[in-house]
């Protein structure tokens, strides 16, 4: 594992708590010697995770639509920036630059990118782990509900278990490193794992 990519929010949230938990992340990809890609962004918690990275000393990659250079506020002091025409660009850039992927606290756009990466991993176009980095139960009821969809029948629970969830950083960075994504042999998911 060489680079993980991070996905939040372009806000700080309501809590403080919230740019502490990203921070302690840059941190520490910078300290394993891990490359962090992310969005590309100055504020919010994009902003915080990517200062943080730099000031550990890390190299940070960010990938942003031209749209929303001006949106986002492009960060300047990156080790390297990449401008894409669209947002399909851009969540196929951070696939192919990005070993994992976690998700800290953030809004749709946050969701819509981690859940783009799951399909993918379920549908057998990536196997790359993907991780939400929880901070005092934000992503708890999304969580039950991604257990209630198995519980339903429309996620194997093989599938479900390709996310990882939990508060703790150095849980999350040996889950990452330890993953063994299933094998994938280009026929559909299956149905039903025995359960």
């Amino acid at each position: 594992m060489k680079a993980v990519c991070v996905y939040c929010g372009s806000r700080p949230g309501s809590t403080p708590d919230f740019a502490r938990k990203a921070a302690a992340l840059g941190s520490r990809l910078a300290r394993d010697g891990l490359t962090l890609v992310y969005g590309g962004g100055n504020v919010g918690l994009m902003g915080v995770v990517a200062d943080a990275a730099l000031a550990a000393g890390g190299d940070v990659v960010g990938v942003i639509p031209q749209q929303l250079v001006q949106w986002e506020v492009a960060h300047q002091s990156l080790t390297r920036l990449e401008v894409v025409a669209s947002m399909h660009a851009r969540k196929a850039r951070m696939f192919d630059l990005s070993d994992a992927f976690v998700a800290l606290p953030g809004g749709f756009g946050t969701l819509d990118e981690m859940f783009e990466m799951l399909t993918w991993r379920q549908l057998g176009f990536g196997d790359k782990p993907c991780a939400l980095l929880d901070v005092d139960g934000f992503y708890s009821p999304l969580v039950a509900m991604l257990d209630r969809m198995v519980d339903t029948g429309f996620v194997p629970s093989q599938h479900r278990r390709d996310l990882w969830h939990g508060e703790e950083i150095d849980a999350l960075m040996t889950w990452l490193r330890d993953n063994q994504p299933p094998r994938l042999d280009g026929s559909p998911p299956a149905a039903e794992d025995g359960r």
